[in-house]
Order: C-alpha cells, then sequence, then structure tokens
C-alpha cells in the first residue's frame, strides 16, 4: 500500500472514530432537523474542508522543526490516547446550533461548524495526523474530510431519518479503545525506534501509560454515569 494510501485511510478511519458522538456529529444531527440534509453535509463539507485544510497546514508546517521532530512524533502518538479519553468524556452542545446568519442554510450550517471545530477533538486529529504523515498533506486533507462527511451523514441518517437513537455509549467505547491501542503502539514505537530504551524502561513506560490511561478512562466513564 502506497504511502498516500495508508495515510488516507488512516485520516479516514481516525476522524470516523473521533466524530462519533462527538459536538460537530450532534450539530449535524440538530441541524438536520431545521434544514434539508443535502444542505447540512454541504456546510459540513465547506466548514470541514477550510477548517481541516488549516489544521493540515499547521501539522505540516510543525514538521519542518526537524529539530523537535522526535518531540512532534511522541506528542502525536500520546495525543491519539488523548482522544480516546476525550471520546470517553464524550461532548454536549453549547448552543451552536441556534447560531444563524442571514446567508442561508448552508453558511449557516458552515459558520457554526467552522467555529465548532476551532480546537475540537477532529481538528487536532487531523494536526496530529498531518505530523504523521508529513509527505501526504492531500490524502490526508481528503480522508479526514470525507471521514467527516460519512460520520455526519451517518449520525443524520440514524438520528433523524431513521429516527432511531444511536447507540452512543457502545459507540464510544469503540472508538476510544481503538484510539488508545493506536496511541499506546505509536508511544512504544518511539520509545523502542527513535529513543532505544532499553525492555526493561519501555515495559516500566509503558505499564505507567497503560496503567494511568486506564485510571483516567475509568474515573470518566464513571463520571459520565
Amino acid at each position: 500500500m502506497n504511502t498516500f494510501l495508508t495515510a488516507f485511510v488512516f485520516a479516514f478511519g481516525a476522524v470516523v472514530l473521533a466524530e462519533m458522538g462527538d459536538k460537530t456529529q450532534l450539530l449535524a444531527m440538530a441541524f438536520a432537523t431545521k434544514f434539508k440534509a443535502s444542505k447540512v453535509m454541504m456546510g459540513v463539507f465547506i466548514a470541514t474542508i477550510l477548517n481541516h485544510a488549516l489544521a493540515v497546514a499547521v501539522g505540516h508546517f510543525i514538521t519542518r522543526f526537524e529539530s523537535i521532530n522526535l518531540i512532534i512524533q511522541a506528542f502525536a502518538s500520546l495525543s491519539f490516547i488523548f482522544f480516546g479519553l476525550w471520546t470517553i468524556r464524550g461532548d454536549k452542545l453549547e448552543g451552536e446550533e441556534n447560531r444563524t446568519t442571514r446567508f442561508g442554510a448552508v453558511i449557516t450550517v458552515a459558520v457554526a461548524f467552522f467555529i465548532a471545530e476551532m480546537g475540537d477533538k477532529t481538528q487536532l486529529a487531523t494536526i496530529a495526523l498531518a505530523t504523521k504523515f508529513p509527505a501526504s498533506p492531500i490524502a490526508i486533507l481528503t480522508g479526514t474530510t470525507i471521514g467527516m462527511l460519512a460520520a455526519d451523514g451517518f449520525g443524520i441518517v440514524v438520528g433523524h431519518v431513521l429516527k432511531k437513537k444511536i447507540p452512543e455509549q457502545k459507540i464510544k467505547m469503540f472508538s476510544a479503545g481503538i484510539f488508545i491501542f493506536f496511541g499506546l503502539l505509536g508511544t512504544y514505537e518511539v520509545i523502542t525506534n527513535d529513543l532505544g530504551f532499553k525492555l526493561i524502561y519501555t515495559i516500566a513506560i509503558m505499564m505507567l501509560i497503560i496503567i494511568s490511561t486506564g485510571i483516567s478512562g475509568y474515573l470518566l466513564m464513571k463520571k459520565a454515569k
């Protein structure tokens, strides 16, 4: 599998997982009760392509500093664990669905989505992906954009058209588990390949991260209940 396709598949999968139960997916479902689904998706597309282009540019710019490349790779790997815990915590709408403009449904959705995405999990995940695949910025942008449309389209269909409740907790736990797994895998690769730590130190560090992640996840689930 070539680099472009690998980056695209990874980006698509990561954003689909990140978007399940995310604030912007909830926002898409809320807007679908007010506007046509096609207009909602067009607004999502416009906002996503602009927001994620910015995120890819930031990630690509960061990787130009070779002296901190190790820090970047370690941060990118650990951030996936963070995104998994964020997914467990979940998001709630804070009035974004009530945002209006004088320019119609598409622009209303685009503006609300662009603002909601700033600093959101999927935008930060896009930055992290851009640092992991610096040679494939177009693949990351394409993958994350299509992933966002797929996840939000799924939310609209299941949550609005079919009038069924998404099994949110199960989806969140599955998505969180995948994120944490890849975060741990990436962290292990950084420790062994880039830092070259001995096996005993690698095991100690990984156990510390796994235990910390497990305790954090447990506390977040307990708080959510």
